[in-house]
């Protein structure tokens, strides 16, 4: 390749890195997109939407798109990854990974890379057990040496700092399987930020279950006192602000009671 044309890649890649990669596009547009999505199909869009909003109150709208992450172990799963990868690559644009050879700079390297995914390792673990962690944090360290290498070895360098190109590891000639194991490292995660959280999001948004708890709970309202199922807005006092599943309105609850099942209607594909 020649020098001007592998400077120019250098360039995109970087600029690409400091931006936060395909995977910071992807996660706006999915933070905006789906839950309004998972609004929508859940309660019946229209006003219902608005209403659920209102009721929710500002403070607790990011409370949807929290609901879908812990309550869904491969979509919490393939997140934390991407979200690790994504905040890896900014990092690295900005020269936070050590170059040059040594057992202090490869020590630090290690901690560098390690360090978040064994803590999304970790939260992973409290929510879905400790197989997913596992999975979560050894899939999130693996995505992250193909960032490593292409820094190290100068095909993506860290943007300039001071005026200065910031080095790398000179001479250094990595075996053809480590290149080729990186390219597949770029490919997969590029898959995994594209396609496949797109999919898991979307399909959490659709699958016709609620999004926090449902609750049974005694609504009076002008036409007498029944136990009505509640989507769970808020805690107001003793009681609970919900959307009424049987009225498909705002109701306050008392004595409240939770329910095991989650879905309100069937999924979408089955629908």
């Amino acid at each position: 390749m020649p020098e001007a044309d592998a400077g120019q890649e250098r360039e995109g890649f970087r600029e690409a890195d400091r931006k936060g990669g395909p995977g910071h596009t992807v996660l706006v547009a999915l933070v905006l997109a789906v839950p309004v999505t998972k609004l929508t199909y859940t309660v019946g869009g229209g006003d219902a939407v608005r209403d659920v909003l209102v009721g929710m109150e500002p403070a607790n709208w990011p409370d949807v798109l929290l609901g879908m992450v812990i309550t869904d172990p491969l979509l919490g799963s393939v997140l934390a990854v991407v979200v690790s990868r994504v905040v890896f690559a900014l990092f690295a644009a900005r020269g936070a990974v050590p170059v040059g050879g040594g057992g202090v700079r490869f020590l630090q390297r290690l901690g560098l890379t390690a360090v978040t995914p064994i803590a999304v390792g970790v939260i992973d673990a409290c929510f879905f057990g400790p197989w997913w962690g596992l999975g979560t944090g050894l899939a999130a360290f693996a995505l992250r040496q193909g960032v490593i290498e292409e820094y190290r070895t100068g095909r993506r360098r860290p943007h300039r700092s001071h005026g200065r190109e910031a080095h790398h590891d000179t001479g250094r000639r990595p075996p053809d399987w480590l290149r080729r194991a990186a390219g597949a490292e770029q490919w997969a995660a590029l898959v995994l930020t594209v396609v496949v959280l797109p999919v898991l999001f979307f399909a959490s948004a659709l699958d016709g279950q609620s999004w926090t708890s449902i609750v049974t709970c005694r609504v009076t309202s002008g036409a007498g006192t029944a136990d009505d199922r509640l989507i769970e807005l808020s805690r107001k006092g003793d009681g609970v602000v919900g959307w009424n599943l049987d009225s498909e309105q705002i109701s306050n609850g008392l004595d409240c009671t939770s329910e095991e099942s989650r879905f309100v209607r069937e999924p979408w594909w089955r629908g």
